[in-house]
């Protein structure tokens, strides 16, 4: 299939090019400039430069297209783009995989894609053009929510890795809280495969969540940072007023919601299989660790 792909570039996006050409699609990538048209180009995909908010051009690429996978959301281009290429792949049943976010759930020690709504402040955006894709009628509109992606020593795991170290004698890594929150987590290889395989099999109106098992405490992948850095001291627990003065209220927020997911319907429906290492192996050992990237 002839597929345009939204955010080619971006971290989920340099993942799910490859894994779209390894599985023997064609992509037609929407990038912003020459640039990011070279590095899509380089990558083996074919560049259409121009913005993903200019409805005319993105209904246009949709209906010239075999399906879309939009990874480059954000609340003012999905906005336009999700209707615009609606309205191009219309009475189609062709495949659009829209993105969405696991923080979308709130707090929930075990979320499935029937747990209820809670989101914050942040991503509170996502529910308009989330349910345009899923109820979209001659469009087999589906739904990937990843958790927290990491991997390749990208995404948001640096927060943990970059945290301040103390001004004290003995330094300490800083903790997001307190850093009793569990993370869902997947891997950014694990996730790829996921946008594929909704894509090529996902059900018309249904959500999957990318979650690879793995839910750590943020106080355990702080040891294992603090441990893979010798930091000398271990962790040490921020207060909520701390936390969100250096991170913003708005991440802050997200970052402290306590989630725990498994993916299981990707798994059952799709055939999904997550076998990317867990993220406290990334930090201690892998991508992240500072042997690896220098840090």
């Amino acid at each position: 299939m002839n597929i345009l792909l939204t955010g080619a570039t971006g971290f989920i996006g340099s993942a799910v090019l490859p894994r779209l050409l390894d599985e023997g699609h064609a992509i037609t990538a929407l990038v912003r400039d020459e640039a990011k048209a070279a590095a899509v180009q380089m990558a083996g995909a074919t560049a259409l430069i121009g913005d993903a908010s200019d409805a005319a051009l993105v209904e246009r690429a949709a209906r010239a297209s075999d399906g879309v996978i939009h990874l480059a959301s954000s609340k003012d281009v999905d906005a336009v783009l999700v209707p615009a290429v609606l309205a191009g792949l219309a009475d189609s049943g062709k495949p659009f995989v829209h993105t969405g976010g696991i923080w979308t759930y709130g707090s929930c020690d075990d979320i499935t894609e029937e747990s209820p709504a809670a989101p914050p402040v942040l991503t509170a955006w996502r529910a308009t053009g989330e349910r345009l894709v899923l109820a979209a009628e001659g469009v087999r509109g589906t739904l990937v929510v990843p958790s927290i992606v990491y991997g390749h020593g990208k995404g948001l795991a640096n927060v943990i890795v970059d945290a301040p170290r103390g001004t004290g004698a003995v330094p300490t890594l800083r903790l997001i809280g307190d850093g009793s929150q569990h993370w869902a987590t997947v891997h950014v290889d694990d996730l790829a495969a996921l946008y594929v395989l909704a894509l090529e099999n996902g059900t018309a109106g249904h959500t999957y969540i990318g979650a690879g098992g793995h839910n750590p405490t943020v106080r355990e992948l702080g040891e294992v940072a603090a441990q893979a850095a010798d930091v000398a001291g271990g962790v040490a627990a921020e207060s909520l007023e701390e936390t969100t003065s250096r991170l913003g209220e708005g991440l802050a927020e997200a970052l402290l919601l306590d989630q725990q997911a498994r993916g299981i319907r990707a798994r059952v429906e799709l055939g999904w299989e997550p076998n990317g290492p867990a993220l406290s192996e990334e930090l201690l050992v892998g991508s992240y660790a500072p042997a690896r990237v220098g840090r």
